[in-house]
C-alpha cells in the first residue's frame, strides 16, 4: 500500500515544507527550481530517463509543494503512463544501461563440453561428427561479437554507464540496477530480457546483432544494427514513441502445485531431465493439500503453452527384456473461457498468446494454406452451384484475409487463445477451437503435463491443479518505435 506524505496524512510536516507554505514566493522558486532540474540535470534516480511528471506542467499543487523524492516522481510517472527515465521534451537519456547478450551456437557447444576438457581440435571434429560446421559457427559468433560490442561502445560514447551480462548473470539484481535494457541477441533474447521485468515503466529494447540468421521481429530495425549512435540519437530528441506491449500474467492454485520455475534454455533437458527437474523441485511436502493462487513471477509477452511435457511419454513394456516403446499421449483438461462454462477437451495442448505473440507460434498453428482454401471453395461451389472464378487471386485473397484476421495489435488488452488439434467425440467437445478471450481458466486432467511461458520457463501444470491466465494493463511491457 502507497503511503501518503505526512502532511497529507495529518502528520507534521518537515521544516523544508513549513518554510514553503509561508511563502508563495518560495513556492514559485521552488517550482523553478524543479523545473531546471528537470530540463538540465535532475538526480540520477528520478531522470534515468523519463519526461518530466504531469504535475508540474499542473502548475502548483499538494504534490507539487512536497519534495520531489525518486517514488513520488515514479508514482507520477505511472499515472501518466511515461517510463521514468525521460527528459524534458520528450527525449529519453538513460543514465544506467544493462546489455543482455545472447549465448551464441559456438559458446553454448563450448559449454556443453566444458567438463571433458576438449581442446579446439576436440570440438571442431565433435561438431563435424554432428554434422555441424565449425566455421560457420564460429563466424556468426565473431559477428554477433562484433555487433554486441558496436552497442556498448555506442553507449560509453554517450558516457552513459553500461553493465555487460549473459543469461546467467541476468537476474533481479541486474534490472534493479538499469535505467534501461538493452537484450542484444535476436527475438530469444528479448523474451529473456523481458522475462525478469516486472516494471512496466523500465524500457527494454532489443538489437539484433546476427540480421543475416535473426529474424527480429521484435528488435530494433536491421539498419541500426550497425549504426546504433542514429538510434541513441533519435532517443535523445524524442524520435520516437512508447510502445505498451500487453503481457499475460498467471496465477496457479489447486492440489500439488509448484510455482518454482524451471529455465529451459539453461537447462537444455533431455526428456529424462527436463521429467527430473520437475520431480526434483517440488514441494517436500506432498500430501494433497489445496493451495490458495499464487502470482507466478513471470510475465509472458509471447505465449502460455498448456500440454502434457512429452507428447511420447507413456512407456510400455514389450515382450523383450529391458525394451521399452511409447505411445502418444493427449492432453487432458477443462476450460472455461470468459467465466463461461468449463468443457473436458482432449488435444496435443492449448496456446494461449498476446498481440505481440499472434504472429509467431500462435499464427503457425492456425493459418491456412492456399491448397486448403482452394479444396475448401470447390467443395462449397460444388455444394451450393456457387459461381465461383476459382482463380489463384481469389484463392490468394482468401487465405490472406483470414490469416491477417489471426493478427492483432500488441498493445490490444485481449488475448488469443488455440486448442490444437482438438479432439471431438460425445465425450470430449470443443465448440471453440480459436478465439479472442479476456480471461481463460485451466483445470488440468494430465499426468505429466507444463505449462511454459515464452518457450522458456516451465511449471508443472499436473492433475487437480488449476490455472487463471489474463492481462493486466500494469504488466505491459514499455519498448520503444523509433520514427523513420
Amino acid at each position: 500500500m502507497t503511503c501518503l506524505p505526512g502532511f497529507l496524512s495529518g502528520g507534521s510536516p518537515c521544516a523544508a515544507l513549513r518554510a514553503l507554505f509561508k511563502s508563495s514566493r518560495r513556492r514559485q522558486h521552488h517550482q523553478q527550481q524543479r523545473r531546471f532540474a528537470l530540463t538540465l540535470k535532475v538526480p540520477r534516480l528520478a531522470l534515468a530517463g523519463l519526461p518530466a511528471p504531469a504535475s508540474l506542467a499542473a502548475g502548483p499543487g499538494p504534490s507539487a509543494l512536497s519534495s520531489p523524492s525518486p517514488r513520488r516522481r515514479r508514482l507520477s510517472a505511472e499515472a501518466s503512463s511515461e517510463p521514468p527515465c525521460s527528459e524534458a521534451g520528450g527525449g529519453f537519456r538513460p543514465s544506467r544501461v544493462l546489455v543482455v547478450a545472447k549465448t551464441t551456437r559456438y559458446e553454448f557447444e563450448q559449454q556443453r563440453y566444458r567438463f571433458a576438457g576438449l581442446s579446439e581440435e576436440d570440438l571442431k571434429q565433435l561438431l563435424a561428427l554432428k554434422g555441424s560446421n565449425y566455421s560457420g559457427l564460429l563466424e556468426r559468433h565473431h559477428i554477433h561479437i562484433k555487433n554486441v560490442e558496436h552497442v556498448v561502445d555506442s553507449l560509453r560514447n554517450e558516457k552513459i554507464e553500461v553493465r555487460l551480462v549473459k543469461r546467467r548473470e541476468y537476474n533481479e539484481e541486474t534490472v534493479r540496477w538499469a535505467d534501461a535494457i538493452i537484450a542484444a541477441g535476436g527475438d530469444g533474447t528479448m523474451l529473456l530480457a523481458a522475462s525478469k521485468v516486472l516494471d512496466r515503466l523500465k524500457p527494454v529494447i532489443g538489437v539484433n546483432t546476427d540480421p543475416d540468421r535473426s529474424e527480429g521481429h521484435l528488435c530494433l530495425p536491421v539498419r541500426y544494427t550497425h549504426s546504433f549512435p542514429d538510434a541513441l540519437q533519435k532517443l535523445y530528441r524524442g524520435e520516437f514513441r512508447w510502445q505498451w506491449r500487453q503481457r499475460i500474467r498467471l496465477h496457479l492454485e489447486g492440489t500439488g502445485i509448484n510455482p518454482v520455475p524451471v529455465d529451459l534454455h539453461e537447462q537444455q533437458f533431455s526428456q529424462e531431465q527436463h521429467s527430473r527437474a520437475h520431480v526434483n523441485e517440488r514441494f517436500q511436502d506432498q500430501r494433497s493439500q489445496v493451495s490458495k493462487p499464487h502470482l507466478l513471477p513471470v510475465r509472458a509477452l509471447n505465449e502460455v503453452f498448456i500440454g502434457e511435457s512429452l507428447s511420447s511419454r507413456v512407456n510400455y513394456k514389450s515382450c523383450k527384456p529391458s525394451f521399452k516403446f511409447s505411445l502418444h499421449r493427449a492432453s487432458y483438461y477443462e476450460i472455461s473461457v470468459d467465466d463461461g462454462p468449463w468443457e473436458k477437451q482432449k488435444s496435443s495442448g492449448l496456446n494461449i498468446c498476446t498481440g505481440t505473440g499472434s504472429k509467431a507460434w500462435s499464427f503457425n498453428i492456425n493459418k491456412v494454406a492456399n491448397q486448403a482454401v482452394e479444396e475448401i471453395l470447390k467443395i462449397a461451389k460444388k455444394c451450393e452451384s456457387l459461381n465461383l472464378p476459382l482463380n489463384k487471386e481469389l484463392i490468394q485473397k482468401v487465405t490472406d484475409e483470414y490469416n491477417e484476421s489471426l493478427l492483432y495489435d500488441p498493445e490490444e488488452h485481449k488475448m488469443f487463445f488455440s486448442i490444437r488439434e482438438p479432439i471431438s467425440n460425445r465425450v470430449f467437445s470443443s465448440s471453440r477451437q480459436r478465439g479472442f478471450a479476456s480471461k481463460v481458466c485451466v483445470r488440468s486432467r494430465c499426468w505429466d503435463a507444463c505449462m511454459v511461458v515464452d518457450g522458456g520457463t516451465s511449471f508443472e501444470f499436473n492433475d487437480g491443479a488449476i490455472a487463471t491466465i489474463l492481462i493486466n494493463t500494469d504488466d505491459a511491457l514499455c519498448t520503444v518505435l523509433l520514427q523513420e
